[in-house]
């Protein structure tokens, strides 16, 4: 072996002696692994704001589980095989939560437990427990429901008034539920990327949502009602729509702010339902660019309702809103939203312009005239009130009179196909001029036989056929 051939030898012998962690002094020493074992600490490199803020609000989330059963009806081929008769559909959905009292009390949309006959709550460590829904509010996509629980971890709530565009936004929430194989909540992050927004295209859950938080932190099916939280670790709104023509988040989510859900949030404990504010105004649908190009900016009044709060406040027809609060109308939309933001009691302070004038105006905001109204109980499930001319106007009915269904229960709407708003012209023969009309016809009806009953729901007239027994 030449000189060269050894110390090649004696290279690669140093090479591989060092790689297996030997060194030349000692061939004997026992070999060590490259495995590091895992370290009990974080550096401070890799906790930040994100990191912090969902270590607070992450515990409070939850998954919300529902079942709806639909009846559905026979197979024709079933009568066949001795089937036939009413049959029902079961299915399942999903959507995210987030606690806000540690007795269980649990916010989420609507659109959630929309219809679910059942309703779970599942903790991120895989513990269900059954929940209640105490209240439903869709103009607002907001709802509360309640497991019996206590001690439970509950999300900060912060203030969605003083948002910044550009600030981090953290969406939390169970995309696509149990695809992802556990019931951990997953976090996307990303920026407010506006506020004030108006939302009436289509996206999940309701048709239109008003004065919303728009984000590009990914929001996919199954975040619905999980909270949107700032780097502070508040949460600032309550994830509720994607607009998106795919299904899936393209960076255009939107939620709910936090301060117009934590006032629902307190009427649906404290009276299960939300008071509406009204002031009895309707708008001038401003369809034409002509009009449009007239009117820079401002709701223009079409119509003021007879005795109610406007009228008697002095708004007129043609009056353009430009102002409620420091809040600025720009159009139809931006009065939407502020009519969400009012509360019944307190006053509408209106900037308005009439003509080449701009005046200051205080309208009373009141509840909408069927609440107020007095009702007549049908049938221990059926709650009526007479139309007058303040409701008529503001729900668009094209009936002189009727009978509104202010409230229905859930079996005779199903049952009957009747809904809360329609308006009941006739039963049978009989015209119905009022609520006592209506009460006196189905008692006087109810056992003599079939009962068709005309209704008129969104300016048109449907029927429907039943028996009182």
């Amino acid at each position: 072996m030449t000189r060269c051939s050894s110390a090649l030898t004696a290279l690669v012998s140093l090479l591989v002696s060092t790689a297996c962690g030997k060194t030349p002094e000692s061939q004997a020493a026992p070999a060590q692994s490259f495995v590091q074992p895992r370290s009990a600490s974080v550096s401070a490199s890799r906790r930040t704001a994100l990191t912090e803020a969902v270590a607070l609000v992450a515990p409070a989330v939850v998954t919300v589980q529902t079942e709806i059963v639909e009846r559905v009806a026979p197979d024709p081929f079933d009568w066949f095989f001795g089937g036939g008769g009413e049959q029902s559909q079961r299915s399942a959905g999903l959507g995210t939560g987030f606690i806000i009292r540690p007795n269980g009390v649990i916010v989420t949309n609507a659109h959630v437990v929309a219809g679910a006959t059942r309703v779970s709550v599942m903790m991120r460590d895989g513990k269900t427990f059954p929940a209640k829904i105490l209240g439903a509010d869709e103009t607002n996509d907001l709802a509360v429901i309640k497991i019996e629980a206590s001690s439970l971890p509950v999300a900060k709530i912060g203030n969605s008034e003083n948002l910044l565009v550009g600030e981090w936004a953290i969406a939390i929430g169970n995309p696509y539920g149990f695809l992802l194989g556990n019931p951990e909540p997953s976090v996307t992050a990303g920026v407010i990327s506006g506020t004030g927004r108006n939302l009436v295209a289509r996206a999940e859950g309701a048709a239109a949502y008003f004065d919303m938080i728009q984000t590009d932190a990914s929001i996919n099916p199954g975040n619905s009602g999980g909270p949107l939280v700032n780097a502070d670790g508040e949460v600032i709104g309550v994830n509720s729509s994607i607009y998106s023509t795919s299904g899936g988040s393209i960076g255009l989510g939107f939620a709910i702010p936090i301060n117009r859900a934590t006032r629902v949030v307190e009427d649906l404990l404290e009276h299960g339902s939300v008071r509406r504010p009204w002031i009895g105004v309707k708008l001038r649908v401003t369809g034409s660019d002509n009009v449009r190009a007239a009117i820079a900016q401002g709701a223009v009044v079409g119509t003021v309702v007879p005795g109610s709060p406007a009228e008697k406040a002095g708004l007129q027809p043609g009056d353009v809103i430009l102002q409620e609060g420091t809040r600025p109308v720009r159009n139809q939309f931006d009065w939407e939203a502020a009519l969400l933001d009012l509360r019944v009691g307190q006053p509408a302070n209106l900037r308005i312009r009439r003509g080449s004038r701009e005046l200051n105006v205080q309208v009373p905001v009141a509840d909408q005239p069927e609440v107020t109204a007095p009702k007549v109980q049908v049938l221990k499930e059926l709650e009526l009130v007479t139309v007058t001319p303040a409701i008529r106007a503001e729900r668009n009915v094209r009936a002189s009179q009727g009978a509104l269904v202010f409230n229905v229960s859930d079996r005779v709407a199903n049952e009957l196909g009747i809904q809360r708003g329609d308006v009941i012209v006739q039963v049978n023969r009989t015209r119905i001029r009022s609520a006592d009309d209506a009460a006196q016809a189905l008692n006087y009806y109810g056992g003599r036989g079939p009962i068709r009953m005309f209704l008129e729901r969104d300016g048109q007239i449907f029927i429907t056929d039943f028996i009182i027994r």
